[in-house]
């Protein structure tokens, strides 16, 4: 893996496939409305709320944005589009498995336009179940490499649950399981340690290792399902040469 660049780290250095900003805040709004409809207005007392709030600051989405999405969900501005949530799995060229996390209020057009996007980049949607075994859900953590050492910081994150942490593009990436994300994130805050970016992520097992020539097709299948309306996140087992990032 020495000089490659998992996708989790490409798209943050390029910036979430460009996605424009209005289309950045619909998504987000999308998630908050979504989770505060399942688990109520209240993030302390429902986790997916919190994560999608935290999304939703970490983009700089303004308080009044963040509010009227939450109350979207709790009915307290009327009635709102009922969202579903799907977990699409496939294929992308040269057998790199891709899952992307969905919010629709129309899952049949979404899987018809979601399955175009994969055969048009030479790929294919696949069964529920096909790559998602190749997957684990974790948080994900990441946090500057200057100013602190390795062992320094791994002494200090791992009896509030790291599980991992290994050097990923210059950046120090934490792994740990969801149950322990609010305790590490918290650790790092009280010590005055800046996070990058947090999130709760699908992680690959394996890593499959692509030249550029190989990998322009893959990153093109990636954006075209970032930039999807419905589509929240993507994922995928591939990694590039990361002197290609610049070229990107």
């Amino acid at each position: 893996m020495s000089g490659h660049s998992k996708w989790s780290t490409i798209k943050h250095k390029k910036g979430a496939a460009d996605v424009k900003r209005g289309k950045i805040f619909s998504k987000l709004a999308k998630a908050i409305t979504s989770a505060a409809r399942q688990g109520g207005g209240n993030p302390e007392m429902n986790l997916k709320l919190q994560y999608a709030i935290d999304s939703a600051k970490s983009e700089n989405m303004p308080k009044d944005n963040i509010e009227r999405a939450v109350q979207k969900g709790t009915g307290e501005l009327g009635a709102d589009t009922v969202l579903y949530e799907c977990l699409y799995e496939g294929y992308g060229s040269n057998g790199v498995a891709v899952m992307a996390e969905i919010l629709t209020d129309n899952k049949n057009r979404t899987a018809a336009e979601i399955r175009k996007v994969f055969e048009m980049s030479g790929g294919n949607l696949g069964e529920s179940g096909c790559v998602s075994w190749m997957f684990q859900q974790k948080g994900v953590i990441t946090v500057n490499s200057e100013g602190i050492e390795e062992d320094e910081l791994m002494a200090l994150v791992l009896d509030a649950g790291c599980d991992d942490l290994h050097v990923e593009g210059g950046k120090y990436e934490i792994d740990c399981e969801i149950k322990d994300y609010n305790n590490v994130k918290k650790v790092l805050q009280d010590e005055g340690i800046k996070i990058e970016f947090a999130e709760i992520s699908w992680i690959p097992s394996t890593l499959i290792e692509l030249d550029e020539a190989k990998g322009k097709k893959v990153i093109s299948l990636m954006e075209k399902l970032e930039n999807h309306d419905d589509v929240q996140n993507v994922y995928a087992n591939f990694s590039l040469p990361e002197g290609f990032l610049s070229e990107l």
